[in-house]
């Protein structure tokens, strides 16, 4: 009923049904190359001459796969839902020593996240092409999925960095373009002093260009002792045919060393539209302590105008208290309660929202 095929010197067997004969080769194949190059948890590695003579897998370097699954509960005043917040897959790998890739894919909401190109040739220096996230705020891309301690990023880095953009775009944070980066002075597996230097089109993911002007981004990091960082961060571009002003800054403090967490950034901008350019504005402060037993307990408070020429009716503050554990390496269990004071904003007198989140990384 089944026929096995075994690959030379590597122990691998796939199993075929057999009504899939007409797609046998090319399902076969793409099978061989995931399980011997990306199921391989060792990084790059160097197929040795003695398998030279072997017709399978010349490559010499393998790739990876990874990814997470974020699923939760949320209950506030005027909703109850189970959700899917990301279901992502990542491949990465070497293409040639320094020079490397990755591709990471959205399921929940499909679509292209992450597809670029680096190579790093130097500490100092290394350039990437392609579509990624842009280096602004120290959140946006120091804290990923496996680091973060909240379920869902601040009003003012959410509305101002295409999370949910005031202009309109929704892209995760990432744009395509063409960056270089590097440190200086290092010390102790860190660089005392890191940049960013960036282009993009300016569209958000997976989309064209709609100008011919590009975006600028400008950030620099120090770091001047173990776990205390300072940032700060510049944006400036046109979005859309219409070559609406796009303009961001920011500035951040962190200490993350040990058991305690301490983090803010403010950040501001001038956002063009077809009734004028307007101000907006916001900032957050969260403290988090790392207890036995791997559980972290965190507050945050956060606040954004939408429109500064409108404080009163267009402000509103978030105040956020969450537990983390982590049972094992790989699974995040999460809680966030948050109240959202609207102020004027909606007409509203405030919402409660309670949040359970579970995030499995593999």
């Amino acid at each position: 009923f089944f026929r096995i095929l075994s690959l030379p010197r590597r122990g691998v067997a796939v199993a075929v049904p057999q009504p899939f004969s007409a797609m046998k080769k090319p399902l076969l194949t793409i099978l061989c190359l995931l399980l011997c190059g990306g199921l391989s948890a060792n990084g790059p590695s160097r197929v040795d001459s003695a398998a030279s003579s072997s017709p399978v897998l010349m490559w010499p370097y393998r790739p990876r796969i990874s990814g997470f699954l974020r699923a939760g509960y949320q209950y506030s005043d005027t909703s109850s839902e189970f959700f899917v917040k990301r279901a992502r897959l990542s491949l990465t790998g070497d293409i040639v020593p320094k020079f490397d890739y990755k591709i990471q894919f959205e399921f929940a909401k499909p679509r292209l996240v992450d597809a670029y190109l680096q190579y790093r040739p130097f500490p100092q220096f290394g350039l990437r092409a392609g579509q990624f996230k842009i280096p602004f705020s120290l959140e946006n891309t120091e804290y990923g999925v496996s680091a973060f301690e909240f379920i869902d990023y601040p009003l003012a880095l959410s509305r101002l960095m295409a999370f949910d953009e005031v202009c309109g775009l929704a892209a995760s944070g990432r744009d395509i373009g063409a960056a270089c980066s590097g440190g200086f002075f290092q010390r102790n597996g860190y660089s005392v002093v890191r940049y960013d230097l960036a282009v993009f089109n300016g569209e958000g993911i997976n989309t064209r260009d709609r100008n011919k002007s590009k975006d600028f981004v400008a950030r620099l990091i120090v770091q001047p002792l173990a776990g205390f960082v300072v940032s700060g961060s510049y944006y400036r571009g046109e979005y859309g045919s219409s070559h609406f002003l796009r303009e961001r800054y920011g500035a951040g403090v962190c200490y993350d060393r040990g058991p305690f967490i301490v983090r803010g950034e403010w950040f501001g901008g001038t956002t063009g539209s077809s009734e004028g350019p307007f101000d907006s504005g916001g900032w957050y402060a969260m403290a988090g302590w790392r207890a036995p037993r791997n559980l972290t307990l965190t507050a945050r408070f956060d606040s954004f105008v939408l429109d500064c020429a409108r404080r009163s009716s267009t402000q509103q503050n978030n105040y956020t208290a969450g537990l983390l554990w982590s049972p094992v390496k790989y699974l995040r269990c999460q809680f966030n309660y948050t109240y959202e004071d609207y102020g004027r904003f909606y007409d509203a007198s405030g919402r409660h929202v309670a949040t359970v989140l579970f995030t499995g990384i593999f």
